[in-house]
Parts: C-alpha cells; structure tokens; sequence
C-alpha cells in the first residue's frame, strides 16, 4: 500500500481506477486536469463519484489547458457529455484548491513517500516539476498511463501513433517522460491486454459503475464490435499492488511534439553511436510491455466485488 496523489481527467476508466486505487492504497488527494473533459468537469466529476462510491479524498483543481499548443476537445463520443456516460445529475461546483501547488506542498514535505499517479495529460506534473525542480528528487515514484509503442499491433488511438493522454498535452509528456523522475509507463500496448466484459462489470454489484460504464461499453460495441472495455486507467494501480504481474524494459523516453507523429512516444532502440541522440541527457525509465492479464483482472473484479 502506497501513500498516492491520483491526477486525472476523470472518466469512466479513470473512476473505476479511483475506485481500485481507494480501495488498496493510501489516497492522499485527487487532482484533476483537462483531457476526457474540461478540468471544471473534472473537479465536479471526482466529487459525484466520491460521494456516490464513498471514497473520502480531498479534490483540487488543475490546469484547464495544454502548456503550448491550442485545447481540443473532450472525449464525449467516449464518455459522454459529463465524462462518466451522463447518467448522474451532478450537484456539485466546478472550483477547488489549486492541484499544482498540493503536489508540489505535498512531496516537499513527505520526501520518498508520495507516489504520483497519472491517469490523464501530465500538464499538472510537468507544471509542478517546472514550478519546484526539487520535488523531481523527492517523488517516490509515478505510474503512468500513456503512450503506445506498437507491440503487438497496439499503436495510437487518437492518431496512427499517439495515445490519447501523451497526445493532449505532448509538451507536457516530453518534459516528464524525459526528466530524472523515476517513471513507470503504462502504454496501451498492456492495456490493451487486460480486457473486461460487460457481464464481468455487471457481476461487480457495484450500481455505480455499471451505470457510468453504459454508454462506454455501447461505443465500444459499436466500433471494436466488443461490449467490454480495457481497464486503462487502473493498471497504474495494478502496478502498485503487484509490479510482479508486468513484464517491463528499460530506456530512456521522449515525445513528439510537431508534425504528423505529434504525441508518440518514443523510446531509444540502438546504442549505435549517431550525431543527434535525442535521449542523451534522458533518465532510463520502466516501459511495461508485457502483463499476466488474468491475474490483474481477477484481483481488481475481486476487490471490488460487492466492495
């Protein structure tokens, strides 16, 4: 169990990775950011489904845009208009405490404790790791979901080489995914592995998530002809309840930033000597590329189970 700062845009994989993550770790506080919605949406999103699930976390409010490229769009063909598939009147307002400044106050005073986990863009961390350095040094570690690689025919979703979070914000990742934080990556090339059926979600008794899962699960039916859903999102909590599930390599990383390849990640495949070596000054990270699927499913279906 692990002291964890959860930065996400919340939507319905990322609530049923909130709803894993409070139930086998320590949950310091929920940041939120832009991507699956706006970071307004966000903010009222974790307060509904805190609520209605029964997780006590405090919430903050992150950053609305990408550093430097223009917004686009949430995901509501995915998600839904309110990204947890419209289901829910949502009561609660869209402003919190700043979410950059709680991971930046949070790490400085717990040193090697905190671990950050990001299921969304990472503009919240590279703004904190832009604002205080040091924290780069004093984050445990962080899990994210993001990037593809193209194993196993598992490429972007958003474009032929981007994955959705790491192509939201590709300034952002390349500053965290080149940086000296000690990363490990979960892209889709495992997430994509670990798939869960509607009858497995409807088997949870849990009303909340089988209703905030509807409208996913008919879009995926509809366009991967599959009523089911990858569990994205909680792989980075799976990682932290049993690292011994995935099977990873090392190296360093970096993102696209322009051009049609925007948003891919990339990691170093040769030490062959070369003029430019864009990972020279990069820290070598975990990139999991391999994961026993059954058994990451059977612990998540099992602890949230009537839960």
């Amino acid at each position: 169990m692990r002291n964890i700062i959860l930065d996400t845009d919340i939507g319905v994989d990322d609530a049923f990775a909130l709803a894993y993550a409070a139930r086998t770790q320590r949950l310091l506080g929920i940041t939120t950011v832009f991507g699956n919605v706006t970071v307004e949406q966000a903010v009222k999103n974790a307060r509904l489904f805190c609520q209605k699930m029964q997780i006590d976390a405090p919430i903050f409010r992150g950053c609305s845009r990408p550093l430097a490229q223009a917004p686009t769009s949430p995901a509501a063909l995915v998600h839904g208009s309110d990204g947890l598939g419209g289901v829910f009147a949502n009561p609660f307002n869209g402003e919190a405490d700043n979410a950059v400044d709680f991971i930046i106050r949070s790490v400085n005073a717990h040193p090697g404790e905190i671990t950050l986990v990001a299921i969304g863009p990472l503009t919240n961390i590279a703004s904190a790791i832009n604002q205080a350095p040091e924290i780069i040094a004093r984050v445990k570690e962080i899990v994210i979901m993001g990037g593809a690689f193209g194993t196993q025919g598992h490429a972007g979703n958003v474009t032929p080489f981007s994955e959705f979070n790491i192509w939201k914000d590709p300034h952002a990742a390349d500053q965290v995914l080149s940086s000296a934080l000690p990363i490990v990556l979960m892209p889709l090339d495992v997430t994509h592995q670990v798939l869960i059926g509607g009858e497995a979600i409807r088997a949870l008794q849990q009303p909340v998530l089988e209703a905030i899962s509807r409208s996913y699960l008919d879009y995926s039916l509809k366009k991967e002809r599959f009523e089911g859903m990858a569990l994205h999102d909680t792989l980075t909590i799976s990682w932290l309840v049993n690292p011994a599930w995935f099977g990873c390599v090392r190296s360093p990383l970096r993102v696209i930033t322009e051009g049609i390849a925007s948003g891919q990640t990339q990691r170093q495949l040769t030490n062959l000597a070369s003029r430019h070596n864009a990972f020279a000054d990069c820290t070598e990270q975990r990139i999991c590329l391999e994961v026993d699927a059954e058994a990451v499913k059977h612990h998540f279906l099992t602890t949230l189970r009537g839960a």
